[in-house]
């Protein structure tokens, strides 16, 4: 069982996102619900997203965080055009973090976009949901803290 934010505590909220192409969403649907399950309130926008779409849902929904998943191949241009869109929005202060058939060479031009953690296949959802915590939102040290002391 984990640990739930109090009244004076904001849960954290994240836009999960399928830009592109791909048509693939089972990944994300996975991170989406054991991020749910971890006690953090997740948007998931479907399939065919547009980076502006994406964006503009994260402004919406007062996201603390995004996490795109990416098997296409376009994950360069795509997280890109999302780092673009939300310092033109002065959204910056929204994490980003994504995951997906990342080629290891693309790595670190990703990071260097601003990018916040990638995740690749077979990475554990556990791992993926206690970075959450520890990374993104208010409050998100001590929420990642209670949660490893629920387990």
């Amino acid at each position: 069982m984990h640990s739930t934010p109090g009244a004076a505590e904001k849960p954290i909220r994240v836009v999960v996102a399928k830009p592109g192409l791909d048509g693939h969403d089972r990944g994300a649907k996975v991170i989406a619900r054991a991020l749910r399950d971890a006690g953090v309130e997740v948007v998931y926008t479907g399939l065919h997203q547009t980076p502006r779409q994406i964006v503009d849902t994260a402004i919406q929904e007062d996201a603390d965080g995004i996490g795109l998943s990416v098997l296409s191949g376009a994950h360069l241009t795509l997280f890109a055009q999302v780092m673009d869109l939300l310092k033109e929005e002065d959204a910056t202060d929204i994490t980003v973090f994504g995951g997906g058939i990342i080629f290891e060479a693309d790595i670190p031009p990703l990071l260097g976009l601003g990018v916040a953690a990638l995740f690749t296949p077979g990475t554990p959802t556990r791992e993926i949901t206690d970075w959450v915590h520890a990374h993104i939102g208010s409050g998100s040290a001590q929420a990642a803290t209670d949660l490893a002391s629920a387990w």
